[in-house]
């Protein structure tokens, strides 16, 4: 048998397809033991992907840089952008794609961790936390943590999250105190407050603080609410001290200040007690019923005081019929200007980049100004600063592609291409069985008087012009007058959402 009969007679080469294609001819097993011993091995399968995972974006970033360093980009800037290119594939925030990209790479210094990664022993979640508490060691200290736990012995088999964290914290302590505490020192410069939205209209806000600080800030929550409680207050321990702190931030009873609170809804939903849901920027949908509260209940529906009323604002959004896009706005300028920065902000809702969904931070030209690129709706786009600065780095291009809502197509250095729509409005569904094109004007963002008193329509009669409000609502202090001494301040126009 010659060479060239051995080569062919050679097995292929299995591809993740043929895994995949497998796995999916796997039964469910008959018996509950049988079920047990598959949930089991489907764990170890997840975290030897993981793993596998792992050493491929090790192999990638080592790839990137060695092109980048052969095209002659400098040193310090050799990387860029393949944090982004790992979230993309991956489906994730680019800045969940910089902390994978970034424990891969930890992880090929601790052998034992990524042993154990491999065989099952440990989880992406728990190797992580190793990864996280050994981060402020150098590379031979941490080494010398692995060698010291040595997951894959089953030192940590059996073990929960908190008892990982703390044997893995000992033994960096052990290795360099100095480094721990300096850690725990920077780890003040951290402190910060952030906003998720949680369910039912609700949303978390989270403080860092250090331990002192927190600890005396809840005690003293807790001690009010307890005095208030004992005064005769009906409310349960967490409402008051929930309310307590909104009160003290903002400085105003019921907690609303000046500060405008926007809603994205459709005509139908303000003023025809509709379903269709609301947007509230920041946080997220939220049912129809309250979106009117918010936007007609005195104090916005939580003022707890009545202390406060709320102006009232309405601006329309002309939408396109059908598909419920948002008719263009063009501009000369260089810069997007205010008109049109809402217009983004009012469609794209947060970074338009794939898997993100920070904060709007930079209006962006998707076909750059430099390379022609008119200043309109069409070729904007909202993006977090982070992936603004990623598309702008050599090999990303990004351009605008046919659809029913504002898309842009975003490749990467390799020729992947990722697709981004924004999101629908409103009312977008009923638009293209509901609103006739003529009843639709194509114009752009314009402002509308604010509303006074009660806004109601007749059941069943239909409102004409636009699909789309934003609504927004700013605390106003009471005016004092003759009479009562009172007197009810007039909603006002709003200046700039």
């Amino acid at each position: 048998m010659g060479a060239a009969t051995v080569l062919e007679a050679k097995p292929p080469v299995p591809s993740i397809a043929d895994v995949l294609a497998l796995l999916a001819r796997v039964p469910v097993p008959a018996d509950a033991a049988g079920m047990i011993d598959q949930i089991r091995g489907l764990e170890d399968l997840k975290s030897l992907a993981c793993a596998r995972q792992a050493d491929t974006t090790v192999a990638f970033d080592l790839s990137q840089r060695r092109e980048q360093a052969d095209a002659g980009v400098p040193a310090v800037e050799q990387g860029a952008g393949v944090a982004a290119q790992i979230a993309l594939a991956r489906r994730e925030s680019p800045a969940k794609g910089s902390r994978l990209l970034g424990l891969a790479k930890t992880l090929t210094g601790m052998p034992h961790t990524f042993a154990a990664f491999r065989t099952g022993l440990l989880n992406e979640w728990r190797v992580t936390l190793i990864v996280k508490e050994t981060i402020c060691l150098t590379p031979e200290d941490r080494a010398g943590v692995d060698e010291e736990l040595a997951p894959d012995t089953g030192t940590l088999n059996g073990t929960g999250d908190k008892a990982i964290i703390a044997a893995v914290r000992a033994a960096a302590y052990r290795r360099d105190p100095a480094s721990v505490a300096k850690r725990a020192a920077r780890a003040v410069t951290e402190r910060g407050v952030s906003l998720r939205p949680a369910p039912d209209t609700m949303t978390y806000l989270t403080a860092l603080l250090p331990a002192a600080q927190g600890v005396a800030a809840y005690a003293a929550l807790v001690r009010d609410a307890d005095t208030t409680r004992a005064a005769g207050d009906d409310r349960s321990r967490g409402q008051v001290m929930a309310d307590t702190l909104v009160e003290r931030l903002t400085g105003t009873p019921g907690g609303l200040t000046g500060v405008e609170i926007q809603l994205v809804m459709t005509d139908r939903t303000l003023f025809q007690a509709d379903a269709e849901p609301a947007r509230l920027p920041g946080y997220g949908t939220i049912p129809a019923e309250r979106a009117r509260t918010i936007a007609f209940t005195r104090g916005g529906g939580n003022d707890l005081t009545g202390a406060h009323d709320l102006a009232l604002w309405v601006r329309r959004l002309y939408t396109a019929p059908g598909s419920g896009e948002l008719v263009a706005m063009d501009s000369k300028a260089r810069l997007f200007p205010a008109g049109l920065k809402r217009l983004l902000q009012v469609r794209d809702d947060t970074c338009r980049a794939p898997y993100c969904d920070a904060p709007i931070r930079h209006h962006d030209h998707i076909t750059s100004w430099h390379n022609g690129g008119p200043t309109t709706s069409s070729n904007g786009q909202g993006l977090c600063e982070a992936c603004n600065h990623t598309k702008e780095t050599p090999g990303w291009t990004a351009k605008t592609i046919p659809g029913p809502r504002h898309t842009v197509a975003t490749t990467t250095p390799t020729g992947h291409t990722y697709h981004s729509t924004a999101p629908p409005l409103a009312g977008t569904a009923l638009l293209a069985a509901d609103v006739p094109s003529a009843n639709v004007p194509q114009r752009g963002l314009e402002e509308c008087p604010p509303l006074r008193g009660e806004y109601r329509l007749e059941p069943g009669k239909r409102l004409k012009g636009p699909a789309v409000h934003v609504l927004g609502r700013v605390a106003a202090p009471r005016a004092h007058g003759p009479g009562d001494g009172r007197q009810r301040s007039r909603p006002r126009e709003s200046s700039v959402p």
